[in-house]
């Protein structure tokens, strides 16, 4: 449901009061005064006091909506409609059957109002619910200063509708309360929004019972009365639905959890992982900036810092089992985020591998998977990255270098992948050795940290004498721009294209996401799920070089693949580009 609310700022709230409340008297006003519109022909001469009245809800509902276009946006064209309904709803009140046209139409205006980006179901639980506040409304009105009576004989039954408007009103507020997200938690009672969402179906419920028990006791015409109060506060509730900050959904023990956390007075996106008792990690992106701090309340806060191979800061945070309240620090200001470690324990993630883990649940959070993190992408060498390093020992076999420099680590993935790089280059007969030579091929298969220090020390030592003359090589999930950054040029085998539009949209998802991040291969793959075999091609070799100019003749177009702007949205190579060096390695 939104009803086209865009409040100007207020500071850590996010929303304008002012605005707000201007906004809701407006609606209130008019709902009042198009369904006395509506109404106006089942009665017969109206006394004075009710002319005056409708008229003034005329003048007011007119005069809010041109001031509302002072400080929310709107439509002009319906601002215009809107104004005019508002003053011809009573001066046609003599002639009812011209007026309640005028009535339907502004109560139509009304639900566009409120529904105007809303699917289906949000535009018919909109109309219901403004069209029978506004009944009512316009009977409390009418039936007010219109004795019984005078109204037509009609089969228009005033006490037996009171039952069914106020059902039709609770029904509207059940159905918005299932399709609200915050279900029967405690978010129901701890949140303004769930509290406006008990407001909706409640009083209306109440209002209905009410109605009952008075058309019972011939009441029928009190009980719009009675009722009048119930169904505002309602239909206000409703209104305010789309202003009121939706809380975020709650968190769940053991699934990395991405918030939104306002300090400093900015918000700053947070990923918590694992989130498990003990050790776990804080980390925020490079957009970010620099001094911040977690921790958790009454426990030690810890500044976030770099960590070789991943973007952004990151702080060590150590959580309690149960329910508890991550802090989040910048200068004297402080913030606090929900977060639920539970009882279980946690993966084992050794500090090397947390960042790159970390990013492989983001690429989930951001497709809105929620999934319990039981393991991460160094614990195990994948059949996919197995094959590219066996076509990766290939190709550098027909390049003839005099050895291949290995960097491995202890990880299960690089243990593995330094074994099958052994075994390949044995087969082939193609040396490997630890130490740097001139003549020799640079292949990493460690994780991001000892990737970062590999390719740091790699650019030192091309820049004291040659080294490595054979190249740089990265194993596939070193695609990372820390990492390829760190160096002029390196090459990796991959089986997608980062090009594609597949992995441009996730890269695109990922920075839209979380403040400006820079995708992952771990990512990538989590974001696909089942997907991620679909992508897998033949290997190919890819380069990634810090380039963001290419001398092109007058008016020469670039290469597709080739543009290397600095700021297009979904590269995978912060101020450099990716293009492939060989054909498919078959």
């Amino acid at each position: 449901m939104d009803h086209h609310v865009t409040p100007v700022s207020t500071g850590s709230s996010g929303v304008d009061i002012a605005a707000l409340v201007l906004r809701l008297v407006l609606l209130l006003a008019t709902a009042f005064l198009a369904g006395t519109g509506i109404l106006r022909p089942l009665v017969g001469d109206l006394p004075r006091k009710l002319w005056l009245t409708v008229g003034g809800l005329g003048v007011l509902s007119a005069v809010l909506a041109a001031v509302s276009a002072a400080t929310v946006e709107v439509n002009l064209a319906a601002l215009i409609i809107h104004i005019v309904l508002a003053l011809a709803v009573p001066v046609l009140l003599r002639r009812p059957s011209a007026g309640r046209w005028a009535s339907l139409a502004l109560v139509v205006l009304v639900v566009l109002e409120t529904s105007l980006d809303g699917s289906g179901i949000d535009f018919a639980i909109d109309t219901v619910y403004v069209a029978a506040a506004a009944l009512w409304f316009g009977i409390t009105l009418l039936s007010a200063w219109v004795p019984a009576d005078q109204w037509r004989a009609t089969q228009f039954r005033v006490g037996p509708l009171s039952v069914t408007l106020g059902g039709l009103l609770t029904l509207a507020g059940v159905v918005q309360l299932v399709l609200s997200g915050v279900g029967f938690d405690r978010r129901l009672y701890e949140s303004l929004f769930g509290i406006a969402l008990l407001v909706v179906v409640a009083l209306p419920a109440a209002v209905a019972v009410l109605s009952g028990i008075l058309l019972s006791r011939n009441g029928s015409t009190r009980v719009y009365r009675y009722g009048v109060i119930g169904v505002a506060a309602g239909f206000i509730a409703w209104s305010a639905l789309a202003a009121v900050p939706q809380p975020p959904p709650l968190p769940i023990p053991g699934v990395p959890l991405l918030a939104d956390a306002t300090v400093g007075g900015g918000s700053v996106p947070v990923l918590l992982s694992p989130q498990r008792p003990g050790r776990n990690l804080v980390h925020f992106p490079p957009s970010a900036g620099e001094g911040l701090f977690a921790g958790t309340e009454g426990g030690l806060i810890s500044p976030a810092v770099a960590r070789g191979g991943a973007e952004g800061t990151w702080a060590d945070v150590d959580l309690p089992p149960g329910r508890s309240s991550l802090v989040i620090k910048r200068g004297d200001a402080t913030t606090t985020v929900e977060v639920d470690a539970g009882t279980a324990p946690g993966p084992v993630i050794a500090d090397a591998d947390a960042p790159e883990c970390a990013s492989a649940a983001l690429g989930g959070l951001v497709a809105e998977k929620h999934d319990v993190l039981t393991s991460c992408p160094s614990d195990a060498l994948s059949p996919e990255d197995s094959g590219s390093l066996v076509k990766l020992v290939e190709f550098l076999a027909g390049r003839k270098p005099s050895a291949i420099t290995l960097v491995e680590d202890s990880s299960p993935r690089g243990v593995a992948a330094a074994r099958l790089v052994r075994e390949n280059a044995a087969r082939l007969g193609l040396p490997v050795q630890q130490d740097a030579g001139a003549d020799t091929a640079l292949v990493v298969v460690s994780g991001w940290s000892g990737g970062y220090l590999a390719m740091t020390r790699a650019a030192e030592s091309q820049r004291l004498k040659p080294t490595h003359q054979y190249g740089l090589y990265l194993a596939p999930w070193l695609l990372n721009g820390p990492i390829v950054n760190a160096v002029a040029s390196s090459s990796m085998p991959l089986r997608f294209d980062p090009r594609d539009q597949l992995a441009v949209s996730y890269a695109v998802t990922v920075g839209n996401t979380f403040g400006g991040e820079s995708p992952t291969v771990g990512g990538f793959r989590t974001w696909l799920g089942p997907q991620w075999q679909s992508v897998n091609g033949e290997v190919q070799m890819f380069a990634a070089a810090q380039v963001n100019a290419m001398p092109m003749y007058p008016g020469e177009q670039h290469a597709p693949g080739m543009e290397a702007a600095r700021d297009y949205a979904g590269q995978w190579i912060p101020d450099g580009t990716i293009v492939p060096v060989s054909g498919l390695l078959r």
